[in-house]
């Protein structure tokens, strides 16, 4: 009979192509995820991993299983969730992919609320590009996800807007348009920027926000490009330029270090959604923290 513990195990040898990489993340030995992989290739008499070296590949039949473990660990897990659950309570374990700003100031906030409901749900947080995170709820590797871009190339991901990460430009102390503490935003052209990468929701805020103002964002003059929020507010801080960062990063890095800039006529709001896969039958837990979101006696989040 198939072993759901050995199919885990194949799971995260798969993904890891790496034994030792699957042992750590597993908290086993390598030898003993080797040996799990020997007794399911012998209960299929079907090599499932290609071995060269140090170096793994999944064979056909491996390519094969790869889905149908998947499907074989998610159903034991919600068996044992809805088994427990006949208890009392709601137990479980929900996995949220989320991008890094979400992840360090709206997520904590957030599971904190759901967890003083339900302290026996256990959360693991990714945080990864917003499009990988989006990937990996579609692939069900990620139960929930946060996220601000286009979410239409998913087809299974069912979302709901849950708070809008209000945008704010950020100068530094000893700027002229800190004196003044308001611009006009034909003035963002005369501007030089630490600007986050091209594909961050903030980026796509800003952007959408300039067209409305008939300004193209091609036209900002951007000095550097750097991968995450704290370090653009960092940068501006020492005074290398302008930037466009969530009003949470200023208010919890570098509140008073920095002037935030009014721009006339102009509010940018970055729009985070929670989606879940829509065509993944949840488990007890995941049905909790889901009703829990869309409840109108949720108590969102104010940033």
């Amino acid at each position: 009979m198939l072993d759901v513990h050995q199919l885990n195990v194949f799971l995260a040898a798969a993904e890891a192509l790496n034994f030792t990489q699957a042992a750590q993340q597993l908290h086993m030995t390598q030898p003993s995820v080797s040996q799990h992989i020997h007794g399911l290739e012998r209960h299929f008499d079907m090599q499932l991993f290609l071995r060269n070296g140090r170096n793994l590949e999944l064979t056909d039949a491996g390519m094969a299983l790869l889905p149908l473990a998947k499907e074989a660990v998610m159903l034991s897990t919600r068996i044992d969730e809805t088994m427990t659950s006949l208890k009392g309570g709601i137990f479980g374990h929900l996995v949220v992919g989320c991008s890094t700003t979400p992840g360090k100031y709206i997520l904590p906030i957030l599971l904190a609320q759901f967890r003083r409901q339900y302290p026996q749900v256990r959360v693991t947080c990714q945080v990864l590009p917003q499009v990988d995170a989006l990937q990996s709820l579609e692939d069900g590797n990620a139960h929930f996800a946060l996220f601000s871009l286009p979410h239409d190339s998913f087809p299974d991901v069912e979302a709901v807007a849950y708070i809008c990460d209000p945008i704010v430009l950020i100068a530094p102390l000893d700027h002229p348009w800190a004196q003044r503490g308001e611009i006009e935003a034909s003035e963002l052209i005369e501007g030089d920027f630490i600007i986050r990468e091209s594909s961050s929701g903030t980026v796509n805020a800003v952007r959408e926000a300039l067209a409305k103002h008939n300004i193209s964002y091609a036209n900002l003059r951007i000095l550097i490009t750097l991968g995450n929020a704290e370090a653009v507010a960092m940068a501006v801080q020492e005074g290398i330029g302008l930037g466009f960062v969530s009003k949470p990063v200023v208010d919890r890095l570098c509140h008073g270090k920095v002037a935030a800039i009014k721009i006339q006529g102009m509010d940018i709001c970055r729009q985070i959604y929670i989606g879940r896969n829509s065509r993944r039958m949840p488990t007890n837990a995941q049905k909790a923290f889901w009703e829990f979101i869309t409840s109108e006696n949720h108590e969102k989040l104010e940033v």
